[in-house]
């Protein structure tokens, strides 16, 4: 199989598709590797490291696509790469179909096959290509909420850490999953008083026997969503519903209850962001202020520690990679559960329900099982 990876397009996003030991593991298994040339700098990685590798540098974006089978990268497509994809042709990233209708839209009519990096699970319930970029998104985003909290980026003037005699920073989780739990403990390294709230009982208790003794697991109602958001001056949403859209736990009128000043750093904004004032930012535009609160809603947060996440999701993604490139994506789905629950698209159906029905489109549904026969 001709496997291809573009440099990336999004806004600051320095993110590799493959990494040189990625790209060695497809050459040294029969495949052919194809990068765009400069594809890897913003991760660090030169055009020779690549070419030591076995790849084949292509000048330009175009004929990677042109070329290839299998097309790994970070970032979904965007509309200036719509027109580049091929029927048939297997497209491996974090799609995040249920926030995105154009790009699903786009992606059916181009009859593409969409392998989503954020739906491939386990059958313990992980989601293993998920997890290196929430475990990095976690540890960021406190650390954000604090850079904002500074009178001079829109917030409250408070330092987060405190000093003797004033008291630190309340610091809000929304959800403990892989995200939340980063955050809660980079947060509580810092001295911050956190509090994590989540509907899971066992997610709440794993909190409790792991985490530092200022981090309080609450059980998630309207009355303890209400109380922290009163008290929080940072508000992570860490929420996920894999591949559906986000639920928007925070309304707008729930701004009012929140201190003026206060930042809201949404990690699920992929997802459609877990808070109904935010709206997708980018790096080098990354808050917006509504109602005095500081809104961080930049969706591809691990792409500014490009060189750590690229190599740590490589680990991760080459696995399934290599069993799409040596058997085919529908005999690779049959035998492997974990792979079969990332497609959500094959040829202008819909395979994951979740997708068609953030978007009314019921009409492109089919099961994945009856796809894959």
């Amino acid at each position: 199989m001709k496997i291809g990876c573009p440099k990336e397009v999004m806004n600051n996003e320095f993110r590799v598709g493959l990494t040189p030991a990625a790209a060695k593991a497809y050459v040294n298994a029969g495949h052919k590797v194809y990068v765009e040339k400069g594809a890897g700098l913003g991760s660090g990685v030169t055009d020779e490291e690549y070419q030591d590798a076995g790849a084949k540098i292509l000048a330009t974006a175009q004929e990677v696509w042109d070329i290839a089978d299998l097309i790994s990268k970070i970032k979904a497509p965007l509309p200036q790469e719509y027109d580049l994809m091929k029927e048939g042709q297997v497209i491996y990233v974090s799609f995040h179909f249920a926030a995105h209708k154009e790009l699903t839209e786009a992606c059916l009519r181009k009859k593409i096959i969409a392998v989503a990096r954020e739906t491939v699970r386990e059958s313990d319930g992980s989601l293993p290509l998920l997890r290196p970029l929430s475990e990095i998104a976690g540890c960021v985003a406190p650390l954000i909420g604090a850079f904002y909290l500074s009178k001079i980026q829109g917030g409250e003037g408070l330092l987060a850490t405190g000093v003797p005699g004033i008291a630190p920073a309340n610091v809000l989780v929304l959800g403990g999953g892989v995200v939340g739990s980063n955050a809660a403990r980079i947060a509580a390294g810092i001295g911050t008083k956190v509090t994590v709230l989540d509907i899971s009982p066992d997610a709440l208790e794993r909190l409790r026997a792991t985490m530092p003794a200022n981090v309080f697991p609450v059980y998630s109602d309207s009355s303890a969503l209400k109380a922290g958001l009163r008290e929080a001056d940072i508000i992570i949403g860490s929420v996920l519903v894999p591949g559906a859209k986000t639920p928007q736990l925070v309304k707008r009128e729930d701004l009012k209850i929140i201190k003026k000043g206060a930042v809201i750093v949404d990690i699920a904004i992929d997802q459609g962001g877990c808070f109904e004032s935010s709206h997708p930012t980018t790096h080098s535009d990354p808050v917006f202020i509504e109602e005095g609160i500081v809104h961080y809603c930049v969706p591809n947060v691990p792409g500014v520690y490009s060189r750590t996440a690229s190599f740590a999701l490589n680990n991760r993604t080459i696995k399934y990679g290599l069993e799409i490139a040596a058997k085919g994506v529908i005999p690779a789905c049959r035998d492997d559960n974990a792979l079969k629950s990332g497609l959500n698209m094959y040829k202008g159906i819909i395979t994951f329900e979740p997708v068609a029905k953030a978007h009314a489109l019921d009409s492109y549904y089919k099961p994945v099982d009856e796809v894959i026969g």
